[in-house]
């Protein structure tokens, strides 16, 4: 079958700001699975340009698909960009099947499939298999009704199979680097780049967080087959930058040192950039500088809040100890921290914000991200705030980077001033601008200033953005109102109701 996979082009600043496009590492790992599997794959990345969405459209139809499939890393906020893509597509191929997967479509089946006729069918949760077996058996013209892990329609009644058991070995399916030039890629300013994967899932229970009930639980790639992997892509492709797509790579420290140790044994001079917990850190510090020697230059590390009642709150498992010593540990060793601050998980006033600002300064992160709380129905911290008003209905600007809920004691423009000041204040105190300015490693240096760079241009851009072209409500829906009931509880009544039926 000629399928063709599209990722659309996202208008969040991170997206757009750097003119640094990053591969869409999901739908390549879709990809290769499917041209193993026989078929004729071909991929159009709307993100490089970016491209209009007719331009897309025109492209499609050019192609002349038999399928084809969306999904998207920033999956909440480029829904609504999927499905009016969808659309168009569906008026000029009308007999075109479409297929939708992520992790928004994954827990919204229901929804997507009773309000957009445009979408045939949605793959729920990883997808490399599924979409194999779906797309054999729509080649062999069978029917694909008993196999796990889809949702689709059967007479205009929306049905769903049973979800599809986890792949157990990451190895099994390979990410078709094929579909894309390598040469059109770059970050980090402006080295060639991919994204890629050791593992999939978190063995924590952070309660804002969908991504255990997505990936069901951790598991990890062979850790030489993955060092073999990147030090191929480098040598036959240039690819200087590998950014970890993992929600929390180093879970388990036996595969993580010995994938280390592999890397390091393949002599590859690369800069490798992820996210991690503050713990793992501080428990490898005996081995941090095989994390130096492998690559490493810089880890996200999900503080998301200095306070350690909020930590309490989302059930963060972590310690505001453990984050002050981690940022310790890792300078000690010459890799970069950057600390994620999140507003809004609780009612703020400008007293707590005020302190927030102290403990992350005291922190002595060397770069910092504010993030906005925002709310998932497949989430428990979702239970916390469904009676909390929704200030932004557009669901393209829920990438955390725009505030979503009201807050009680303050007005958004204020908590917008807040979490701006905050920016500033702990990225232009003198112990950050000496280390932009002396730091003795070259390319932490040159890290450093490309991401003061980009900073500056999104700081700016941001308050524009804020003042001048987002719309926010005074008083809208609350969350649950707006959302609807929480996951567990929605799909509880479901069956409820069929059961009555029966």
């Amino acid at each position: 079958m000629r399928i063709l996979l599209i990722n659309i082009p996202h208008p969040a600043i991170g997206s757009r700001i750097p003119k640094e496009q990053l591969p869409p590492l999901g739908l390549l790992s879709i990809g290769g699975p499917l041209i193993d599997a026989g078929h004729d794959v071909a991929l159009i990345d709307g993100e490089l340009g970016p491209m209009k969405l007719e331009v897309i459209a025109e492209q499609a139809l050019a192609h002349a698909p038999d399928a084809v499939l969306f999904g998207h890393t920033g999956s909440t906020s480029g829904h609504p960009i999927i499905l009016q893509l969808a659309r168009t597509i569906r008026a000029l191929m009308p007999r075109t099947l479409i297929v939708y997967g992520g992790v928004h479509p994954t827990y919204f089946w229901r929804d997507v499939l009773t309000g957009e006729p445009q979408i045939d069918i949605i793959v729920r949760g990883e997808g490399e298999e599924t979409v194999t077996r779906l797309f054999d058996a729509l080649g062999r013209q069978q029917n694909y009704a008993h196999l796990p892990g889809l949702a689709f329609r059967v007479h205009g009644e929306v049905r769903a199979t049973p979800a599809a058991p986890v792949i157990k070995d990451l190895d099994a399916y390979r990410v078709g680097w094929e579909l894309i030039d390598h040469k059109r890629y770059s970050y980090w300013g402006n080295k060639r780049a991919v994204v890629i994967q050791f593992s999939r899932g978190c063995p924590h229970l952070c309660n804002y967080c969908g991504q255990r009930g997505f990936w069901t639980r951790w598991r990890h790639r062979d850790p030489q087959k993955l060092a073999a992997e990147i030090a191929r892509l480098h040598r036959d492709h240039g690819v200087e930058v590998f950014n970890f797509a993992d929600e929390n790579p180093s879970a388990g420290r036996r595969p993580w040192k010995a994938f280390l140790e592999a890397l390091i044994a393949e002599n590859v001079d690369v800069t490798l950039i992820g996210s991690t917990r503050a713990g793992d850190i501080v428990r490898d510090a005996d081995i941090l500088h095989l994390y130096k020697r492998a690559g490493f230059e810089r880890f996200l590390m999900g503080m998301e809040n200095t306070d350690q009642a909020t930590l309490d709150l989302i059930k963060k498992g972590a310690t505001t100890s453990d984050d002050r010593e981690a940022i310790k540990l890792l300078r000690k060793h010459g890799i970069l921290s950057l600390a994620t601050w999140v507003a809004g998980f609780d009612e703020q006033t400008d007293r707590d914000f005020l302190r927030g600002l102290r403990q992350l300064v005291s922190y002595d992160p060397d770069q910092i991200i504010t993030l906005y709380a925002t709310p998932h129905r497949w989430t428990p911290y979702y239970r916390l705030v469904e009676q909390r008003r929704v200030i932004q209905e557009d669901q393209s600007k829920w990438d955390y980077k725009h505030q979503v809920l009201s807050m009680r004691h303050m007005p958004p423009w204020r908590v917008f001033l807040w979490v701006k000041f905050i920016e500033v204040v702990a990225q232009a105190r003198p112990r950050a601008l000496a280390r932009l300015i002396w730091h003795p490693d070259k390319k932490i240096r040159h890290a450093i200033r490309w991401y003061y760079k980009m900073g500056r241009r999104v700081w700016f851009h941001e308050i524009i953005s804020f003042f001048l072209r987002d719309k926010r409500i005074a008083d809208g829906k609350t969350v649950a109102e707006w959302l609807g009931p929480a996951q567990d509880a929605d799909e509880e009544s479901m069956a409820v109701k069929k059961r009555a039926a029966a």
